[in-house]
C-alpha cells in the first residue's frame, strides 16, 4: 500500500445496476487477472447470462416470490473525482429457507488498478463479503466453490473465516466415450421420471449421500426438492432462450421403499456449450454409475456430438475410481469452503411476569404447609396441632377424644 492510501475516499458499496455490467464485463475481457471467479470457469459467459436476465430479475424481485433474492450483487465503488468501479461480488440463497447462502463470484481489481489507486485488492473483497455478511441477517452459513489453483483467492477466503468442507474434481467424458456408453445395455428395474411428489425420496437420497458436516452447512429440507408454477415457468423460459433441454429421473428400490440413484442431464441442442450432467448415487448401490452414464449417454445421442461434463466430491472414491478407470479427463479442480454466522444477540429482561413466576405453584416453597380443614374436625379447630391426634378406638368401641376429652400432657 501507498502512503497517502489513508488520504483516498472510503470505499462505497451499493446495489448493482444495469450500467455497471457492461463496464464489469469489459474490464474481464481486457484483464485476464481482474477477477475470482467462484462456482464456474467461464466468468465471461456468467456475466452475460447476469446480464441478458438482470431485467426480469428485476422485474420479479419487486413483489415476495421465491426468486426475489436472485439477483443480490453489489459493487464497491471508489469517489475519486468520477466514480471508479472497484470489485463486484454476486450472492444467492442456497436453500428455500435461506439460512444457507452462496457467494457466486467475486470480482476484485486489477493489479494496474490497485497500483494507480494505492489499494489492495484484498481489501475490496474483503469489504464486498463483510458487507454481504452484514446485509443479509438470515443467512447463517455461507458457502462458495473456488479453483484450488487460484493461490490469491484462497488467502482471501481463509483471512475472511471460510473453511474448506471437500475437494471437488471435475470431469470431462469426450463424444467418442459416450457413444461407446451408449451401445451398452442397460438393467435398470425402476427409472421413473421426477416431480414433486418424490420430494421426499429425493431429500432422503441426499441426506444419505453426503457427510454429517456437509448435510449440517446445506440445511436442505424437502421443499428444497420442489419446483413451484413460477420456478417451472422461469426454466422453460431459461431453456427456451438457450436451447438446451433438461431430463432427470431417479431410480427406486421397492424393498426398501427408497431412492437410490438420480440425475439430471442439461442437453445443449446446438453443440454450443458441453453437455452439463448432475449425479447422486445412494454410497450402497455405487453399481448405478456405469448404468445411469450409460443411460444419459444414449440420451445425448440424437443431438450434436459434444463432451460431457460432472463433478465428484472426494468423499465420492467409487464414482472417481470409476471415472478414473473409464477413460474421463479432468479438466479442473475446486474447492468447497463455508463459513458459520453467529449473530450477538442483546438479552433484556421484558416487562410483565416472567416464565418462572407464572409457574410459581409448581415450585418447593421454604414454609410450612399449611394443614386442610375439615368440617369433622371443627370441634378442635383451637387446639394446638399436637393435641389433635386421633386415639385408636377402646375396648367398648369409642375413641379416646370423645365428647370434646383430650389427650394433654402430664402436669397440664
Amino acid at each position: 500500500m501507498s502512503a497517502n492510501n489513508s488520504e483516498s475516499p472510503k470505499l462505497s458499496i451499493r446495489p448493482v445496476q444495469y450500467r455497471d455490467l457492461e463496464i464489469i464485463e469489459a474490464h474481464c475481457k481486457a484483464e485476464a487477472e481482474f477477477g475470482y471467479a467462484i462456482d464456474s470457469p467461464l466468468l465471461t459467459e456468467r456475466l452475460k447470462n447476469f446480464r441478458s436476465w438482470y431485467g426480469l430479475f428485476k422485474l420479479i424481485s419487486i413483489f415476495p416470490n421465491p426468486f426475489r433474492h436472485h439477483l443480490s450483487a453489489y459493487v464497491a465503488e471508489l469517489a475519486k473525482g468520477n466514480k471508479f468501479l472497484l470489485g463486484f461480488i454476486q450472492i444467492a440463497p442456497f436453500n428455500e429457507t435461506r439460512s444457507t447462502w452462496r457467494v457466486q463470484q467475486v470480482l476484485m481489481p486489477s493489479a494496474e488498478d490497485s497500483a494507480k489507486l494505492g489499494l489492495d485488492p484484498k481489501k475490496v473483497g474483503s469489504q464486498l463479503l463483510r458487507h454481504c455478511f452484514e446485509a443479509i441477517l438470515e443467512a447463517r452459513t455461507w458457502v462458495l466453490e473456488v479453483d484450488a489453483s487460484e493461490k490469491d483467492a484462497l488467502a482471501l477466503y481463509r483471512q475472511n473465516g471460510f473453511q474448506p468442507l471437500a475437494h471437488l474434481t471435475y470431469w470431462s467424458l469426450p463424444a467418442t466415450l459416450l457413444s461407446q456408453l451408449a451401445q451398452e445395455k442397460l438393467e435398470i428395474a425402476n427409472l421413473l421420471p421426477l416431480n414433486n411428489a418424490d420430494a421426499q425420496l429425493r431429500y432422503q437420497l441426499d441426506c444419505v449421500s453426503m457427510p454429517p458436516l456437509l448435510r449440517q452447512v446445506f440445511d436442505r429440507h424437502i421443499q428444497d426438492f420442489k419446483s413451484s408454477f413460477l420456478s417451472s415457468c422461469i426454466n422453460k423460459i431459461q431453456q427456451w432462450c438457450t436451447k438446451t433441454q433438461v431430463v432427470s429421473g431417479y431410480v427406486f428400490e421397492p424393498q426398501r421403499k427408497a431412492a437410490i440413484g438420480y440425475f439430471k442431464l442439461s442437453i445443449c441442442k446446438d453443440a454450443s456449450n458441453a453437455h452439463q450432467a448432475e449425479l447422486t448415487v445412494h454410497p450402497a448401490y455405487t453399481w448405478l454409475y456405469p448404468q445411469l452414464l450409460a443411460h444419459m449417454a444414449q440420451l445425448v445421442q440424437p443431438f450434436p456430438a459434444q463432451s460431457l461434463q460432472l463433478a465428484s466430491a472426494d468423499y465420492q472414491h467409487e464414482r472417481e475410481e470409476y471415472l478414473d478407470k473409464l477413460g474421463a479427463e479432468q479438466s479442473g479442480h475446486g474447492l468447497l469452503m463455508s463459513r458459520s454466522i453467529w449473530h450477538k444477540l442483546k438479552e433484556a429482561r421484558s416487562e410483565g411476569l416472567q416464565f418462572p413466576e407464572v409457574l410459581q405453584g409448581l415450585q418447593t416453597l421454604p414454609r410450612t404447609p399449611i394443614p386442610t380443614r375439615m368440617p369433622w374436625l371443627d370441634d378442635s379447630k383451637n387446639l394446638p396441632a399436637q393435641s389433635r391426634e386421633i386415639k385408636p378406638p377402646n375396648s367398648n368401641g369409642h375413641n379416646g377424644n370423645q365428647h370434646g376429652s383430650t389427650n394433654l400432657p402430664e402436669g397440664s
